[in-house]
């Protein structure tokens, strides 16, 4: 695989090429869209510094590829141990979701990233804490349950989102929105205290998705709780 950038009039295009059709799925969980050269995905080209979060897409976007597709291991402790260091005494307002989350609790589950939870300030300081490791720029969005996005690769995935609205928890409750954070438990990892969705939404969410063996996993958590 190879990745390109251009720019067409006011939208530059971050495209990955020549990718192999077992990883075609990936690029597409990952939000590229299918393009002539491949996948792609734009942002506007006034974006400040977007040529040097290029340099850092073009350096991590095989790695990035290969962990969706889960053909290459996730070091997910060793990427929440390098994020844990950068945003160490800074003021953030931030959770972790998803599967991240179960493991943080003990599950024998393997996250293929992060999926941070910020208001809407930390996710613009978020971006510069990681600059370095930007693949995405953090951008404002429009018509989605959140007002900010935000892509790194710093060992692993590390994906946020900014200022989460109620819009997420409709037509059911979410483990990633306002319901959720009302509710946020704080759980001890190595020394750090870092603040997770509780595990009775995360049960509601994962029967909801159908994800059978993660459903299992919630429910001996609980269990020992």
């Amino acid at each position: 695989m190879r990745t390109m950038c251009k720019t067409v009039g006011e939208q530059t295009w971050f495209m990955i090429a020549d990718l192999d059709p077992a990883y075609h799925a990936a690029a597409r969980d990952l939000a590229y869209s299918p393009a002539e050269e491949g996948f792609a995905k734009s942002y506007p080209a006034g974006t400040p510094h977007l040529d040097t979060i290029y340099e850092h897409f073009a350096r991590y976007a095989e790695p990035m590829i290969l962990q969706a597709a889960r053909a290459m291991p996730v070091p997910w402790e060793q990427a929440l141990e390098a994020l844990l260091e950068r945003v160490a005494g800074e003021p953030l307002d931030w959770w972790i979701g998803g599967s991240a989350a179960l493991a943080l609790r003990g599950a024998p589950v393997a996250p293929r990233d992060f999926d941070l939870i910020v208001d809407a300030a930390s996710a613009q300081r978020l971006g510069g804490l990681l600059f370095d490791y930007l693949i995405e720029p953090v951008v404002p969005v429009e018509g989605w349950f959140c007002s900010w996005w935000g892509r790194a690769f710093l060992h692993a995935r590390i994906e946020w989102v900014g200022e989460v609205g109620e819009r997420a928890d409709q037509p059911e409750m979410s483990d990633f929105g306002p319901a959720a954070a009302r509710r946020l438990e704080t759980i001890a990892w190595r020394g750090h205290a870092i603040r997770v969705p509780p595990l009775d939404l995360q049960l509601r969410v994962s029967r909801r998705r159908g994800l059978a063996e993660r459903v299992a996993h919630i429910e001996r958590l609980l269990a020992r709780c």
